[in-house]
């Protein structure tokens, strides 16, 4: 397609008649890989007489059809972009964004980044030398900054190796990119554009040092020509001139960009860097030359900008939250608490106060858009800029760490607003200033709770200021009052009532006119569920809370409300029976809506989504809840049916381990498993196959049920052939080489399942299955698997010991498994313990496939291996049995332990035997020593500890129920024994004879055991039997 009907095309494309539109982008799709169609879109894009709408039609299909093409997922999957049309774009495309206006420089900008991230450096390694070319170029210096920033951002979030090319970069172009910093700082009565470019060498800054500070930056003249010229845009004052009126276009201002990049930058080198306890020791002169030089200056800065709020002068919210965020770094420090303290009255209650209080913006959005206000009140991302909860957090810091003084003269300003707000009239009342009080209150909450003499006040408190607002006129009052009392619900009060009185408040709450305070009072609710000792308050107003919940639920798409109907299902165990439909219905609709919505708004927060992984969970707990009430899951069943089918597929990638959990429950606790849940087999089948192989251990959950609880419908359909498809998946995953260890275990597992549950069902399965596992033990070197491909072999002997033997003979490896696994079963570590088969399960199925062996006729077992199976087994019982017996004593503490357990915590301070002592910056050495080992473990730089039982999968704890837990592998081995001894007595005889005394003394331990598990078990079957 030439130039002018490519033109034609992207107008038609603006068309509002559907046919016409349609036409064009069934056009641009159909020509879109033919050579050339790229050079073409840019063309159009930079031809200044082509119309601006057509240009943007081409810029937006420029930019996806790059961030789909340029670079294939698939590294087998063929080129869709000719090499040559690549070449033409990245020779071109730098310069013309300087030329394209900013509406088409933000889709070639995002082009560029998708360029850069794909090719850079091995396919474009004149990159680099066009931005320090240009950088010399007055006219060019805007692209050159803009790609150089596209470029720093790449190795942004990059670590150790993947950052040396940023360090060539920045060796490359900060000499000359300080220059220009420095010429424009200069600039008297700069205009908007110098803004421009001082944010684009900020942002290149910010990527440069966000994880490590480059070398170049280590020379301290260099380091402080970089740091006079922040601190000098921190100190001089946002130009007057220009600053646009409406503060949502303000904030957004250039010069207040700069300094909010600026404050960004002096943070993270202050917070990352210059912190002497989080630096590793070749760093550390670094962190006190800056603590030394500048910390002191930043904060007299920031001090000083604070003062707007003084004046009422305009301070963006994020300049606000980001100078708080660094007074809050400095509370611990003593130096700078030094600097803060002439002036923390001030700071306390002029500035960091007032922004805690209810205010004008607040009104407006309760007022215009109460569902916006409830989502940024409960927005974790709002959080991070917003500027009352860095007032929040600055006061928990002050009171945490400098208690000695601050908390009782806040306390007592806090106090103060009570009296004056109780004095006034109503129409004269401080209303905000009681919203701010309260939400200090609330905040200092734990540490009010431990602190002499508050913690006895607290109740008196609530009942004089904070329950008298549930009935305010002024919403937002009602709103605190709710929050408040369900920051103190926990705590113990010496009247009931009062308890009593603020939970029926917070339940009217749920009926309030203002959708806020119906939030509020749903959230305080959790915590009067969680603390309520006596559930009658609750149980006969269980419907109608139940009711409002649901009704909020469709108003509202958040994850904090599941969580109360999470808490009060819990609370209630078996009693919300009769309203567990009901409740799964309610939750599958929500679910629906806010995939729905998650759906179409992509843009949007993630709201929509969290909550619908809210909905998910609450539906597990009422499944767990009612879990010894089968007949209920029927009747469920038809509700979730269609979340399960849907969210199996790839559909459901984010709410897969969710929807699993539910597939676990339902195939568990059903009385049988329906043919409408075993047709979801197929989707999880296919899903391990393609995409879902992180899911592989939560898969294994529903796997085994079906097998387990299903086993006739799964050894006797063939259509579809469940044998046949689980085989096809576990080979393909254990045979694929590119597999990690780690990622395979589940498979093994998987394995046991099917030998254990389908005793004589499987034969034709053994040998093909024994392959495999033989094939993969011999690559793998992680322990844990290596024990558990071990125990396939173990398994498959007690499955069929004469079938096993004989297969593992016919593949010619029996001598090398069996060596294998008796080296294995002799390897310990210094302090004794086994290196492998460290589970109680392991052991145990060990035993069992053993066993199983002696038992098997002279010609098919040779004496001398015979003995050493024998000897094997006998130490491995002893073995289990100690470990059975010390696991039940450690229950038994503890549950002592519990019994016991005392929950405050010590909320230390800096100043609570040192007002003004040595600096805290300089503390305790083995414990900062002790966090970087840790960070660097979490990074993955420093491997665990060998001696590590972190790769033990899951503990005996949460091990699955199989049919061997009802097999005693002492009973099971005298009584193999005893065969032996009836069916060949001299073969036994010869056995006894080769033993030592020890050997002698461990087998007649465990005969006396096995009779003693005997009268054990029908001990436990008779109490079972009177308890029903």
């Amino acid at each position: 397609m030439d130039l002018p009907s490519l033109a034609v095309v992207l107008r038609a494309a603006l068309s509002h008649v559907p046919e016409e539109r349609k036409a064009a982008e069934e056009s641009l799709n159909q020509f879109q890989y033919t050579p050339q169609h790229l050079v073409r879109l840019l063309q159009i894009i930079v031809d200044g007489s082509c119309d601006m709408a057509v240009r943007q039609v081409a810029s937006i299909h420029f930019k996806n059809f790059i961030a789909k093409n340029w670079s294939p997922n698939d590294p087998d999957e063929s080129p869709k972009v000719l090499e040559s049309d690549k070449a033409m774009v990245r020779e071109n495309i730098l310069g013309f964004i300087v030329q394209v206006p900013p509406l088409l420089r933000a889709q070639l900008g995002e082009s560029i980044k998708t360029i850069i991230h794909s090719d850079y450096p091995e396919q474009w390694p004149s990159l680099l030398h066009w931005v320090t070319h240009n950088l010399e170029l007055q006219n060019q210096i805007f692209g050159a900054l803009y790609v150089l920033r596209v470029l720093a951002r790449k190795y942004e979030f990059k670590s150790e190796d993947e950052r040396i090319p940023l360090y060539h970069i920045v060796e490359e172009t900060f000499p000359r990119l300080l220059s220009i910093f420095s010429k424009l700082v200069q600039i008297v009565n700069p205009p908007i554009e110098v803004a421009d470019l001082i944010k684009l060498i900020c942002k290149i800054f910010w990527s440069s040092i966000y994880l490590e500070i480059p070398k170049q930056l280590f020379d301290p003249n260099v380091f402080n020509a970089w740091m006079v010229l922040f601190i000098n845009l921190l100190e001089r004052p946002v130009p007057v001139e220009g600053q646009p009126i409406d503060p949502e276009i303000r904030k957004s201002w250039g010069w207040w960009k700069v300094k909010k990049w600026t404050i960004h930058i002096l943070n993270r080198l202050y917070t990352r860097f210059g912190d002497l306890k989080l630096q590793k020791p070749e760093s550390k002169a670094f962190a006190q030359m800056f603590q030394k030089t500048y910390a002191g200056k930043i904060l007299a800065c920031h001090m000083q900008l604070l003062n707007a709020i003084l004046t009422g002068d305009y301070l963006p919210d994020r300049v606000i939250n980001l100078v708080l965020q660094y007074l809050t770094n400095s509370v611990t420090k003593n130096s700078m608490y030094q600097m803060m303290q002439p002036q923390i009255d001030i700071l306390l209650f002029e500035i960091i106060f007032p922004l805690m209080c209810f205010n004008d913006k607040d009104q407006n959005l309760w007022d215009e858009d109460p569902h916006e206000y409830v989502r940024k009140g409960y927005d974790i991302i709002e959080d991070l800029y917003s500027p009352r909860t860095a007032a929040m957090d600055f006061v928990s810091e002050l009171v945490r760490k400098r208690g000695k003084n601050n908390l009782q003269k806040f306390i007592h300003f806090v106090v103060d607003i009570f009296r004056r707000y109780d004095e006034a009239p109503a129409d004269l009342k401080p209303y905000r200033q009681k919203d701010g009080a309260l939400l200090a209150i609330g905040t200092l909450c734990d540490k009010l709770k431990q602190t002499d003499p508050y913690k006895s006040e607290l109740e008196r408190m609530l009942v004089q200021h904070v329950f008298p607002e549930f009935s305010s006129r002024v919403g937002h009052l009602r709103a605190k009052a709710a929050w408040v009392a369900g920051q103190y619900a926990h705590i113990n009060f010496s009247d009931p009532n009062n308890f009593r009185q603020a939970m029926h408040c917070i339940v009217s709450g749920m009926r309030d006119p203002d959708l806020p305070v119906r939030v509020d009072s749903v959230f305080a609710l959790r915590s009067f569920v969680e603390a309520c000792k006596d559930l009658d308050e609750i149980r006969p107003i269980l419907p109608q809370l139940l009711d409002e919940f649901f009704k909020l639920m469709n108003e509202v798409e958040n994850e904090d409300l599941v969580f109360t109907l999470e808490t009060i299902v819990d609370k209630f165990g078996e009693e919300m029976a009769p309203y567990a439909l009901g409740l799964c219905q309610n939750l599958a609709a929500a679910f629906w809506r806010c995939m729905a919505s998650s759906e179409a708004d992509d843009e949007a927060d993630d709201s929509g989504a969290l909550a619908a992984v809210g909905c998910l969970r609450a539906i597990s707990t009422i499944l767990e809840s009612i879990s010894s009430l089968p007949h209920l899951f029927i009747q469920i069943e038809p509700t979730l049916l269609p979340i399960m089918r849907r969210m199996l597929t790839s559909d459901g990638q984010d709410v897969y381990e969710e929807v699993l959990e539910i597939v676990s429950y339902m195939t568990f606790f059903s009385p049988t498993i329906s043919l409408d849940m075993w047709s979801l087999w197929p989707l999880m089948m296919e899903a391990l196959n393609d995409w879902a192989i992180d899911f592989f251990e939560n898969i294994l959950v529903p796997l085994d049920n079906y097998i387990s609880r299903g086993t006739d419908h799964f050894l006797a359909c063939k259509d579809p052939d469940y044998q046949q498809s689980l085989w096809n998946a576990l080979q393909s995953i254990m045979m694929d080489e590119n597999m990690e260890d780690s990622d395979i275990e589940p498979a093994p597992k998987l394995i046991e399942v099917l030998f254990q549950n389908c005793k004589g069902n499987v034969d034709p399965w053994v040998e093909h299955y024994l392959r495999i596992t033989i094939e993969r033990l011999r690559r793998t070197q992680k322990p844990y698997l290596k024990c558990l491909l071990v125990q396939v072999i173990a398994n498959a002997l007690y499955y069929n010991p004469l079938l096993t033997l004989e297969t593992l003979n016919k593949l010619g490896v029996a001598a090398d498994i069996f060596n294998h696994w008796f080296a294995m079963l002799q390897q310990v570590k210094k302090s004794g313990a086994r290196v492998n088969f460290k589970r109680e399960h392991d052991k145990k199925v060990c035993c069992l496939g053993l066993t199983s062996l002696i038992g098997l006729p002279a010609d098919k077992i040779p004496a001398e291996a015979l003995d050493r199976i024998f000897k094997a087994t006998l130490e491995l019982l002893v073995a289990y049995k100690d470990q059975v017996a010390e696991n039940k004593k450690q229950n038994e503490e503890d549950a002592d332990d519990m019994d016991g357990f005392d929950a405050d915590e010590d909320d230390e301070e800096v100043d609570s035997d040192k007002e003004m002592g040595l600096d805290d910056e300089d503390g305790d050495e083995v414990s900062s020593l002790e966090l970087q080992k840790l960070a660097a473990e979490a990074r993955g730089f420093l491997p665990a500890d060998e001696d590590d039982d972190s790769d033990d999968g899951f503990s005996d704890d949460e091990e699955l129920q199989s049919p061997i837990d009802e097999v005693d592998p002492f009973i099971f081995f005298v009584e193999t024994v005893q065969g032996l001894q009836a069916s060949d007595p001299a073969r036994f005889q010869n056995l006894m004879q080769t033993l030592d005394f020890r050997y002698q003394a461990l087998a007649s331990g465990i005969a006396q055991h096995a009779e003693e598990r005997k009268v054990e078990i029908e001990k436990e079957k008779l109490e079972k039997a009177n308890a029903q």
